[in-house]
């Protein structure tokens, strides 16, 4: 199993030092990737709760967020190997032809190692203070992954669409790829899932630790997006997945590799990363949870 981290962007540990080192230690400990989320503010009094309905509070980590862009760029330029994601983006929240020109300008900086991930979003009171609105989001989203489809392809760019018109235009800042960046999308609906199908490069899904949320639904998720993209006349097994494992305060190390290694035995999925918002307070844990997690994942390679 190849093991990425969440990046530390959250809480008091969300500083420029802190990304910068977490990122050159991890990676030179045999990180495979890096990830960023993407929250817009903390509501004292939440519509919708972290994680769901009854609302209950969201993390305190969230009352400080550091830009995700910022934090994927700091990331990119004091490492050589490891790939950098978001998981996920709410690309709803914004104007598709600035989201791709801000993934194109990381993905250079990456040197192509720039791996977007794109969610819906789904607080109320986050859309609300944006002045989005907070319906049809699967048709918003669907025009904006429509915009940087046209826009991360060669030659002149040119989008109509109900939300958005981008006229014919030149847009040359992408990698050497020449359809840009691949797409990766979350989502555990049916929708999101046969939209996963049809036209991303990438899954993202979620489980969470100690107790195994949706680590028994995966093969029936995956069985879905692979009929979904076979029905779209594309190559189900060239679906990619990456996922994320959420655990909470005090989860052992040991139980999180032996469910990546019971995961992977079940559904072939070889690249997790772990989100440490809940799992760290500062810096040094962070590193510290990582290098054991990468530890622990290596003797269990080596003893099989």
């Amino acid at each position: 199993m190849r093991m990425g981290f969440s990046l530390p962007q959250y809480g008091d540990m969300a500083t420029p030092d802190a990304v910068e080192r977490f990122a050159r230690t991890i990676e030179s400990a045999g990180a495979e990737s890096f990830w960023v989320g993407d929250r817009a503010l903390c509501p004292a009094a939440p519509t919708r709760g972290f994680g769901g309905t009854p609302p209950r509070p969201f993390p305190d980590q969230f009352r400080k967020v550091l830009d995700p862009f910022a934090v994927l760029a700091t990331a990119a330029s004091c490492t050589e190997r490891a790939r950098i994601g978001t998981s996920v983006l709410n690309a709803t929240w914004y104007p598709p032809l600035l989201l791709a020109r801000s993934l194109a300008t990381v993905d250079l900086l990456s040197r192509g190692r720039l791996v977007p991930g794109f969610g819906s979003g789904w607080s109320p009171d986050e859309f609300a203070a944006l002045g989005i609105p907070s319906s049809g989001l699967g048709a918003r989203l669907d025009e904006v992954l429509d915009v940087l489809d046209a826009v991360w392809s060669e030659g002149t760019t040119s989008h109509v669409g109900a939300l958005w018109t981008v006229p014919p235009s030149h847009f040359d800042l992408i990698s050497n790829r020449s359809s840009g960046p691949p797409i990766y999308l979350g989502g555990f609906s049916p929708a999101a899932l046969a939209r996963v199908g049809r036209r991303a490069d990438g899954w993202l899904p979620t489980i969470r630790l100690p107790d195994r949320t949706r680590v028994d639904d995966l093969c029936g998720m995956l069985a879905t997006i692979r009929r979904e993209a076979e029905r779209a006349g594309r190559d189900a097994d060239a679906v990619d997945v990456v996922l994320r494992v959420d655990a909470s305060p005090g989860t052992p190390s040991s139980l999180i590799v032996d469910t990546l290694e019971e995961v992977e035995q079940l559904t072939g999925i070889s690249h997790a990363f772990v989100e440490l918002l809940l799992l760290a307070q500062d810096v040094e844990e962070a590193i510290d949870i990582a290098t054991t997690l990468l530890e622990t994942a290596d003797k269990g390679a080596q003893t099989q």
